[in-house]
């Protein structure tokens, strides 16, 4: 079955829906997503979007912080684009029907209420309590229902990419399109409910996948959040960059009832203190910033004390904070941590780092384009170059949203110059044979802890080196069973978290020195003068992943 569409979005997160609500203005849409149309890491974000809203901030301090946060491997372009177009992308969520929170003496003609998270400067987060992505995520779906112009596919995989020859705004007028393997014109996606498969044929794919964390045993992310776009985006032969580059959310729930649930970084900047088992303050020893330290320091500064005390986790303690306040600021986490017999006003909450958030993806430009012509990325699937070694928090919901604006207006100057290439049936003769679901499962499961053992927030070469190849065995067999074996969702998933950890292998092996969230004991310090640029992986002829020569980016 062949779909024919202007626009073609995979994922329904922040990055995608707000793209596609702005192209549908200028043609037919189609948004595919594996699950309900609200289930993304966006629904997840507690903490907020960040953007200089206050008299007391300034565009200056935010770009500042987000460098530093980054470990100066930020873009200098894109991160001025961000801070800078900010404030508007959120007043255009306000409109949308986004209900943020509000205070009476805010010093902001909105009169938002700004909140405060590790690494900022001032105070600066636009939340919704602490449920700000999924109020997003509300108002978004909403207005993507009511447009005519947009058809969403629910339950349903992208399987891989369809480039090749195509017509109209040719590869030469496209950013480094002359290198690229040909032109995107579509995918191929899994009905999951009928195992048919569609080829939806496109004038232009954005690739708004979400995450990749679930490659790690222990996550915050949602079980969608398997690193396709950055896997298929790399099989079509994009550029992928900065996948070492893996952000472990520090302060997640460690309770057997409540798993993966993270307290918001919002909970430290209203005044949370993190605390051994004995209460000891810790926080001071690693860093200047104590309890709002950047998110790396403050995920290796656990893991550094756990392996010291041998105990299984920290705790995060609010008990001195007005009880009402806490209540009315953080109700979900409030009520979610009451749900396990933790109430947070009067006991300290026990905590563990999580992975969290991918800094890398598919490298883009400042216009959301890819190194393959007619195929864009906004969102955590993309490396815009915005959060270098390590994203400042809540800056990842204000890149979705800034960025898809970007790409959205730089499809309509586009579009009407581009011609649909031909799109083939998907030979799903070649795959007939029953997949065992228990070994899927039993190999994601070794990969995932594989990941966690040996590529988490401390690594060493030789611990890399035995993860690459254990992970590159269980590819191998992946790739087998994908290609006889009859077609469902934790197949295609499985193929692509192999993917997706090699390449988060592979790059970290590349970078000898330690800078934000990649830190290996074997190359404890920075190195500016060898490693001060993006790990670019591209697919050699082989079809491997190998790492460029930074000019090749």
């Amino acid at each position: 079955m062949i779909i024919d569409v202007d626009v073609l979005v995979l994922g329904t997160g922040i990055a995608g829906l707000s793209f596609a609500l702005r192209a549908s203005e200028h043609g037919r849409v189609a948004v595919i997503t594996k699950k309900s149309d609200t289930e993304s890491n966006t629904n997840y974000a507690q903490g907020g979007i960040a953007a200089v809203m206050d008299a007391h901030d300034s565009f200056e301090a935010h770009i500042r912080d987000t460098h530093a946060a980054g470990a100066h491997l930020c873009h200098q372009d894109a991160v001025e684009i961000l801070v800078r177009e900010g404030p508007d992308r959120v007043r255009e969520l306000i409109d949308l029907g986004v209900r943020f929170t509000h205070a009476r003496r805010a010093h902001n003609p909105l009169h938002l209420h700004l909140g405060r998270e590790g690494g900022h400067s001032a105070r600066r987060i636009v939340h919704a309590a602490d449920l700000t992505g999924r109020e997003i995520e509300r108002a978004l779906v909403a207005n993507i229902k009511r447009n005519p112009d947009i058809r969403v596919f629910e339950h349903d995989y992208a399987i891989d990419l369809v480039v090749g020859d195509g017509g109209g705004d040719a590869a030469e007028n496209w950013p480094d399109g002359k290198s690229a393997p040909g032109l995107c014109r579509g995918a191929y996606v899994l009905d999951s409910e009928t195992g048919d498969v569609m080829s939806i044929r496109a004038k232009v794919v954005m690739l708004a996948t979400g995450g990749l964390s679930r490659v790690y045993l222990h996550t915050t992310n949602p079980e969608i959040a398997t690193g396709d776009g950055v896997a298929m985006a790399f099989r079509a032969g994009a550029k992928i960059a900065n996948m070492e580059f893996i952000q472990f959310h520090p302060t997640t729930l460690y309770h057997s009832d409540a798993r993966s649930f993270l307290i918001s970084e919002a909970v430290r900047g209203e005044g949370g203190v993190l605390r051994l088992a004995n209460g000891e303050q810790f926080m001071r020893r690693y860093h200047e910033m104590g309890d709002l330290a950047p998110r790396d320091i403050v995920a290796r500064a656990i893991d550094a004390e756990l392996k010291k005390s041998g105990d299984e986790c920290v705790y995060l303690d609010v008990t001195h904070l007005d009880a009402d306040y806490v209540k009315s600021h953080f109700p979900t986490i409030y009520e979610t941590c009451l749900s396990v017999g933790i109430d947070i006003t009067k006991d300290w909450i026990p905590i563990v780092p999580a992975a969290h958030y991918a800094c890398g993806g598919v490298l883009t430009d400042t216009e959301g384009r890819t190194s393959i012509p007619h195929l864009y990325a906004c969102g955590e699937v993309a490396c815009s170059g915005v959060h270098g070694a390590n994203r400042l928090a809540s800056n990842s919901l204000l890149e979705a949203v800034v960025f898809a604006r970007r790409a959205a207006i730089d499809v309509e100057k586009r579009i009407g110059r581009i011609v649909p290439g031909d799109v083939e049936e998907f030979p799903v003769e070649q795959h007939t044979r029953r997949v065992p679901f228990a070994l899927v499962a039993d190999l994601t499961t070794e990969l995932r802890t594989t990941m966690w053992k040996y590529v988490g927030t401390v690594r060493t070469t030789e611990r890399l080196e035995k993860a690459l190849a254990i992970v590159r065995e269980i590819k191998a067999r992946a790739d087998e069973l994908y290609s006889i074996g009859a077609l469902n969702p934790p197949l295609l998933e499985l193929r692509n978290m192999a993917l997706t950890a090699e390449l988060i292998i592979v790059s970290a092996l590349s970078r000898k020195e330690s800078r934000g969230l990649h830190c290996n004991t074997d190359y404890p310090d920075l190195d500016d003068e060898h490693f001060k640029h993006d790990t670019v992986v591209v697919r050699n002829s082989a079809g491997e992943p190998e790492v460029v020569s930074p000019d090749a980016s």
